[in-house]
């Protein structure tokens, strides 16, 4: 068990039940009454937020979450499987426990982070950037620029995302996916 005393942003803990990872906390002494810590929790599991004031010293339950790599496989129609890098387990999880902001830019062979907590995996976190080929765009054509506008792009996991009008099928390209955001072309 630990304490408000204890809290650091990034830590994760248990509240009836569910994981919490703390975000932002400030210790608060009002003019009158009992010092309180403000806080801002993220849900381990779906991601909403939650503003929470506990009591100075009161005890919460810290929890200890494990990163291990693992390599997405394959889809069999409703689960997706992952092999653990370390123990070569078969994860299989849903497409609610990925997100579907993630699933979109998920493809064979790519390395990914999972979270477990216990020895079951809770979530996986793709990388921020990832390296895709554009299957589908119009032609680029003589004379468009870098910097003269952009157009929609499929890409080899079915994600569109807005890239350069120089860019043809075929290319390869770094996307971040956290902001469905064209980077460079991949060298």
């Amino acid at each position: 068990m630990a304490t408000t005393a204890d809290f650091r942003n990034g830590m994760t803990i248990n509240m009836d039940g569910t994981l919490w990872t703390i975000m932002w906390f400030q210790h608060h002494k009002p003019g009158k009454g009992n010092t309180v810590v403000r806080s801002k929790l993220r849900n381990v599991l779906t991601g909403n937020v939650l503003e929470k004031t506990f009591r100075a010293g009161e005890r919460i339950d810290e929890v200890r979450l494990e990163h291990r790599p693992m390599t997405y496989s394959y889809t069999d129609g409703h689960l997706y499987h992952f092999m653990d890098s370390q123990s070569f387990d078969d994860v299989a999880l849903t497409a609610e426990v990925i997100g579907e902001d993630q699933l979109k830019y998920l493809k064979d062979g790519m390395e990914v982070d999972g979270l477990l907590h216990g020895e079951k995996v809770i979530s996986v976190e793709l990388p921020f950037f990832v390296t895709l080929t554009v299957t589908q765009t119009d032609p680029g054509v003589r004379g468009d620029t870098a910097t003269g506008g952009t157009k929609p792009a499929t890409l080899e996991t079915g994600a569109v995302v807005q890239v350069p009008l120089f860019l043809n099928e075929g290319d390869v390209i770094r996307v971040d996916r956290r902001e469905d955001k064209y980077i460079e072309r991949a060298k």
